[in-house]
C-alpha cells in the first residue's frame, strides 16, 4: 500500500495538495494515512519556492515511519557541493553553473548554517534505491548490473563519509553506476552532434530510455526527449558501453528526474516515471501502488 511520489522541487504547496488529495491528514505534525505509507523518488531542493518547508514535510514524514525518502541527484549534488576535498576546494565545484542550480536552496538556509548542515547530514542517511518482492525505486535508472555495482560501496543502501568521497572519482566503475542510477543513463550523440537541455546548457550525451534494449533501436525511439535532427538509424555499436537495459519480465519500477511533460502515463506496464515538471509548471505526480504486476494509468494521481 504505497504511493509513490515524483520530484517535488522545493513546490511544498503542491505537495500538500497532492497528499490531501489522497487522504492524507496532519497527526501530531505530519502528514499521515490509515493504511499507506509514501515513497518518495528524491529531488526535494533546487529551483522551487519552498525548499524548507518541503524537506519538513518529507522529513517529518520519513522520522515518523510514514515515508520512505530516496536520494535524488540534488540532494546528491548537496552533498558533494557541501563536502570540501582533502586537497582544497569541493567535491562538487562552485562553477557558476553549480551555484545557480544550489541557488534557490542555499538562500533558503542563508541565516542558519547550523540548519542547512543538519540537512546535509540528513541527506547522507537517503538510500540510492529501494527493493522488496512487489517492486523497485530510484530516483533514475535502474539496470540491475548497475545496482550490483554500487551495493559495495553502500552500508545498508546508503553512502558513508568515505564512498562518497570515492563516488566523484571519474572514470571509476564506482562513479559510472552513481551517475547512471542518479542522474540516467546516456550515451554519446553521433557525428559530434550536441543539443540545448532545459537550462540551455549544451550536451553531448544522450539521455536515453533504459528500459529499451538499445541494440534494436535508433537515437530517435531511444531518446528520453524527442530532440530536433536525431538520426533515425539503429544506434552504432561503437555508441554503447553496456546493452544492457530493463527486461518487461522485471517486477515494477518507480522513478522520477526526466522532466516529462504533458498528462502522466506509464511508460510501459513495468516502468512508471513519476517526474512531470512541476518545477516547471508541470504537474506532481504520484501513483497508488497495491503490488500489481502491472501498472495502470488509472493509479496516476496528479496536481
Amino acid at each position: 500500500m504505497i504511493d509513490f511520489i515524483g520530484d517535488i522541487h522545493g513546490h511544498a504547496d503542491e505537495l500538500k495538495a497532492l497528499l490531501k488529495k489522497m487522504g492524507y491528514t496532519i497527526k501530531n505534525g505530519v502528514y499521515s494515512h490509515p493504511e499507506r505509507k509514501v515513497l518518495f523518488v528524491g529531488d526535494y531542493i533546487d529551483r522551487g519556492p519552498k525548499i524548507k518547508e518541503t524537506l519538513e514535510i518529507v522529513r517529518g514524514m520519513v522520522e515518523s515511519e510514514n515515508a520512505i525518502a530516496l536520494m535524488g541527484n540534488h540532494e546528491y549534488n548537496a552533498i558533494c557541493f557541501h563536502f570540501q576535498e582533502t586537497e582544497g576546494g569541493h567535491l562538487r565545484h562552485h562553477s557558476i553553473k553549480n551555484i545557480l542550480q544550489h541557488y534557490n536552496t542555499l538562500m533558503e538556509f542563508k541565516n542558519n548554517q547550523k540548519e542547512y548542515d543538519n540537512y546535509i547530514d540528513w541527506f547522507m542517511t537517503l538510500p540510492l534505491f529501494y527493493e522488496t518482492e512487489h517492486f523497485r525505486a530510484v530516483h533514475a535508472s535502474w539496470i540491475p548490473n548497475t545496482i550490483n555495482e554500487l551495493k559495495p560501496h553502500l552500508e545498508n543502501g546508503v553512502l558513508t563519509d568515505a564512498t562518497i568521497v570515492d563516488s566523484v572519482k571519474k572514470g571509476t566503475i564506482f562513479n559510472t553506476a552513481i551517475e547512471d542510477t542518479l542522474k540516467g543513463k546516456e550515451i554519446q550523440l553521433p557525428d559530434g552532434n550536441t543539443f540545448k537541455d532545459k537550462d540551455g546548457f549544451i550536451r553531448e550525451n544522450l539521455r536515453i530510455k533504459w528500459w529499451k534494449n538499445p541494440a534494436n533501436s535508433t537515437f530517435n525511439s531511444i531518446s528520453i526527449h524527442p530532440l530536433n535532427n536525431l538520426p533515425d538509424t539503429l544506434i552504432n555499436k561503437s555508441n554503447l558501453t553496456n546493452t544492457e537495459y530493463y527486461d518487461e519480465n522485471e517486477k515494477p519500477v518507480f522513478f522520477g528526474h526526466y522532466w516529462l511533460k504533458g498528462k502522466p502515463t506509464i511508460q510501459r506496464d513495468n516502468i512508471c516515471c513519476l517526474d512531470y515538471s512541476v518545477a516547471k509548471k508541470g504537474k506532481l505526480v504520484a501513483y497508488r501502488y497495491n503490488n500489481e504486476k502491472v501498472l495502470s494509468n488509472e493509479n496516476l494521481i496528479f496536481i
